[in-house]
């Protein structure tokens, strides 16, 4: 199975780091011409080095949770074949003390931004008659963690926006689907695993610890790798793909206990 993405624009949100960086470098290797993201367009340029330079890589900094944020990300990529909606933020905050400005931030930067952006450039893959839009969701949505309800319910609303936008683009050419993110390794994820365990613990005993006392169904019993994460949104971006739609994948190491999500 050859995936090939020569000629087409993909605009990967939140990607210098982690599974964005995954991602992004994931469908710069097959082919595609790929707009890196962040705040900063200092850390946007450090991470598009640290990439490659074989490989086709645009700078599209701009803080997409902001309609500001948003206009400056179009002016560098002003039309693109494939959106993956990756920006997210996460934390670990007992539910009675989440306060109104929180869950506001979560809404605005998880869910928001990604339907900005997906009003913004679908009615153009709808007129071309071809595209890829997805949203990385998170086990989350469906298994909502105690310590972090604000950041569930922001991956749970992710899921009804992606079937929803499905819809808006029935017959089109155009795809829309959300790829339910595992437990990750990432660097985010490791400061987040050590405020639940013992911060004086190994690297490797840290993520066991984790696993079982936090995250003990999980049929993979290890944290997923990012790129295994990639390798799905890149097959999910390409022509091969054309079938699948309105969906919710899950790349999750068998965390869900469920046949669907």
């Amino acid at each position: 199975m050859r995936i090939d993405l020569i000629g087409k624009t993909a605009l990967v949100t939140g990607s210098t780091q982690g599974i964005g960086a995954a991602i992004a470098t994931g469908l710069a290797r097959a082919g595609a011409r790929v707009g890196v993201n962040g705040r900063s367009e200092d850390k946007v340029a450090a991470a598009i080095e640290q990439m490659g330079g074989d490989l086709d890589l645009v700078a599209a900094p701009g803080d997409v949770s902001t309609e500001d944020g948003c206009d400056q990300v179009r002016r560098e990529l002003p039309h693109v074949d494939i959106l993956v909606n990756n920006l997210g933020i996460f934390g670990a905050t007992p539910a009675l003390e989440i306060t109104d400005a929180e869950w506001r931030r979560y809404f605005e930067v998880n869910v928001l931004a990604a339907v900005r952006l997906t009003r913004a450039y679908l009615p153009a893959m709808r007129e071309r008659g071809w595209g890829r839009i997805q949203y990385i969701a998170s086990d989350s949505a469906i298994v909502v963690p105690a310590e972090m309800i604000h950041y569930g319910m922001t991956k749970t609303a992710l899921l009804a926006v992606s079937r929803g936008f499905a819809k808006e683009a029935a017959g089109s050419g155009v795809t829309v689907n959300s790829v339910i993110a595992g437990p990750t390794h990432t660097g985010g994820v490791e400061e987040f695993v050590y405020q639940l365990v013992d911060k004086d613990l190994p690297w490797e005993e840290a993520q066991r610890a984790f696993m079982r006392l936090h995250r003990p169904q999980s049929l993979l019993q290890r944290l997923i790798e990012p790129e295994e994460i990639a390798n799905m949104v890149v097959y999910l971006s390409s022509p091969l793909a054309s079938a699948t739609t309105g969906g919710a994948v899950r790349v999750d190491g068998g965390y869900v206990d469920s046949i669907l999500p």
